[in-house]
């Protein structure tokens, strides 16, 4: 199989260059899922959180596996459907959606936007033969269990730490959870980029591919993970403050301790996913880990409601983008070949 008379290197810079824009607007669009916790709870002034979420988001690179890629650049669809158009349409799909959410102040899944795109635009050209439903079907399955892990983790972690301080002045509490939720944002967003960025790798490696400058057994070249991770290292830096309202203040009234358990939790869910390669959503983790941490507190304290509506988003996320992918790889192929 060959698609190198498919993508030309004009094409194939666009396209990467397109990828990267993605992976800028993934850090962007998540940026909430790493420092809402840290801002609400007042431990981190705004630009301070995005700096340190950023810094590990790039850290990342050089200390979790690269496992996911792999899974998004050979684990969706079948290499031999993938074109320019294909590619396309996928990326158009995912960006599209996003900005949709982030506009709507919705914190839904850029990592199932992504695969939606994939699925939707591969199955628009070569219907559903082409894709691998053994990874597409875990990957679903991962929708529900990484919010219902981080839910478990997050007030599990809770409990524990309440019945450990139960003794203790509050004040005190407050001013250690304080310095330890230093540590638990840095620990979630090396988990946010360390799952996240490899999504754009393995979208990068399917364009090197189809353009004929990688074969299959190939590794990807250093300058790959380097544009990644800096793509949404950036992105994280400029923050989707809409997100962060609506994660880090309306969703549950967290404290420093809470916080503290929430990051915690979310980012142990997030370091087994990417050991696992499996492609998961940082912001169904942290939603499940916010929504265990906030309600051994106060069961009231939690807007289950709003909770009911950002999970709509996360079913919605992958039919609706691969239907913009869908339509995306139709406009393209029709009027760019």
């Amino acid at each position: 199989m060959s698609n190198s008379l498919h993508i030309g290197l004009g094409m194939m810079i666009f396209l990467i260059a397109l990828a990267l824009i993605f992976d800028f607007m993934n850090g962007f669009h998540d940026s909430a899922n790493s420092i809402a916790t840290v801002v609400s709870t007042g431990v981190l002034k705004p630009h301070h959180a995005v700096i340190m979420a950023a810094t590990f988001n790039f850290i990342a690179f050089y200390v979790l596996p690269h496992k996911v890629a792999a899974t998004i650049g050979k684990g969706i669809i079948q290499t031999s459907v993938v074109d320019q158009y294909v590619i396309l349409g996928a990326l158009m799909g995912a960006i599209i959606w996003n900005v949709i959410t982030w506009y709507y102040g919705i914190p839904s899944s850029s990592s199932h936007a992504l695969m939606g795109g994939l699925i939707g635009s591969a199955v628009a050209k070569s219907g559903f033969s082409v894709l691998i439903a053994d990874k597409i079907l875990q990957t679903v399955l991962f929708i529900f269990l990484s919010p219902a892990l981080g839910l478990l983790l997050g007030s599990t972690l809770m409990l524990i730490v309440s019945w450990l301080f139960f003794r203790t002045a509050p004040a005190k509490v407050d001013r250690w959870f304080r310095r330890l939720q230093l540590f638990s944002a840095a620990m979630y967003s090396l988990g946010h980029g360390g799952n996240d960025a490899q999504k754009t790798m393995g979208i990068i490696w399917l364009i090197l591919l189809a353009g004929g400058a990688l074969t299959v057994n190939d590794p990807l070249p250093l300058w790959v993970g380097y544009s990644c991770f800096g793509a949404i290292a950036f992105g994280t830096m400029f923050g989707g403050w809409r997100i962060v309202k609506t994660m880090g203040q309306k969703l549950a009234k967290l404290k420093p301790v809470s916080g503290f358990c929430a990051e915690t939790g979310g980012a142990i869910t997030l370091f087994t996913a990417t050991a696992m390669g499996v492609p998961v959503s940082t912001t169904h983790t942290i939603t499940g880990a916010i929504l265990g941490a906030g309600s051994t507190m106060k069961a009231s304290s939690v807007r289950w409601g709003l909770a009911g509506n950002i999970v709509w988003a996360w079913i919605l996320t992958i039919p609706a983008s691969a239907f913009i992918a869908a339509i995306s790889w139709a406009i393209a192929a029709k009027f760019l070949s």
